[in-house]
């Protein structure tokens, strides 16, 4: 979502305060408290930023689009919730489209699959138009489902795409980041020059590729990660 910020040139227009809803501190050791606190700067004795979670919406007339850029939560979800619909409401909107990742069995060198969540049945052909598949999932929830268990009691269509991205790999990754861009270009009808995103997502590959096939280990799990996949994608063509 930076991304389409970015290359759409939008505003900001909102904020949603953080102060109500998130926790900056937690009983225990400092590794459990270091995930709650917010991160700090300090140079030369002095004090250069406190980074408090940022929940900004931003808008793009000349696309017609209100993009959210934020951090879950940690308390008070319907009141969090109230402040995405009501921003929802005075702009106009109908239905919510929410992008996320999660770890898992692709290997960097194939395409990321994505999955698709949608809180009305008849949407669900629409969007796997755009090669998403259904989503299935049993476990502790996000504040993105309890958002979705709302919306169409709420007035609202809502629709959540997860990538799948390696899950032996860490930081930023440009090739996943291009890959659901790309596809979010085409779902939003929104015309994006990708050439920059394209070649850092190539550079990237190269140069992961390069430092897996250092350790024979890592190299063997690429491999077996690519064969399952090419595999998958064979059985798929095969039914079809």
């Amino acid at each position: 979502m930076h991304r389409l910020v970015q290359f759409l040139n939008a505003a900001p227009i909102a904020e949603i305060d953080p102060e109500p809803f998130y926790i900056y501190n937690f009983p225990g050791s400092m590794e459990i408290t270091a995930l709650f606190r917010p991160h700090i700067e300090i140079e030369d004795g002095l004090v250069k930023t406190v980074d408090l979670p940022n929940n900004t919406f931003f808008c793009s007339e000349a696309e017609n689009l209100v993009l959210f850029i934020g951090k879950e939560p940690n308390m008070h979800w319907r009141t969090f919730g109230d402040c995405v619909f009501q921003l929802a409401r005075k702009t106009g909107i109908r239905r919510i489209l929410f992008v996320g990742s999660f770890g898992g069995a692709v290997p960097h060198t194939r395409e990321p699959r994505l999955y698709v969540t949608c809180s009305d049945r008849d949407m669900l052909p629409q969007m796997e138009k755009y090669g998403v598949r259904r989503s299935g999932y049993e476990g502790p929830g996000s504040f993105t489902s309890y958002l979705m268990s709302r919306a169409t009691p709420e007035g609202f269509e809502m629709v959540s795409l997860v990538a799948e991205i390696p899950g032996y790999l860490q930081g930023a990754n440009p090739s996943s980041i291009e890959a659901v861009t790309r596809r979010l270009a085409k779902i939003l009808q929104v015309p994006l020059d990708l050439d920059t995103l394209r070649n850092a997502s190539t550079k990237w590959e190269l140069e992961v590729s390069s430092a897996i096939e250092e350790s024979d280990e890592l190299a063997e799990k690429v491999r077996q990660l690519e064969d399952m996949y090419d595999n998958e994608l064979l059985d798929e063509d095969g039914d079809s």
